[in-house]
């Protein structure tokens, strides 16, 4: 999947299941649309069914410092990036 089909997924959750609207890719999600740790939580398992694997712990405390709709997708490229790596694909 390239980035932007990515980024095009992850708009279309951010919309439909956080109710933002017009999610910018440089927007500071928490300052601009209020998006909290309880959010995160979901759209962690979010990622996990969209990218179909699980996400390790150790990958998780990775996410703390996602703050923009970019961040997210230089994230899920550095956990796709991984997995191909390490032999398990994307």
């Amino acid at each position: 999947m390239t980035r932007e089909e990515l980024q095009a997924q992850l708009t279309q959750i951010l919309e439909q299941d956080f109710e933002f609207s017009n999610v910018a890719p440089g927007d500071n999600l928490r300052d601009v649309h209020g998006f909290d740790s309880i959010d995160a939580i979901e759209l962690l398992a979010k990622l996990e069914k969209l990218l179909g694997f699980s996400i390790s712990r150790e990958e998780r405390e990775g996410a703390m410092r996602i703050r923009t709709l970019a961040d997210i997708l230089d994230y899920i490229e550095t956990l796709q990036k991984k997995r191909a790596e390490d032999g398990g694909g994307a």
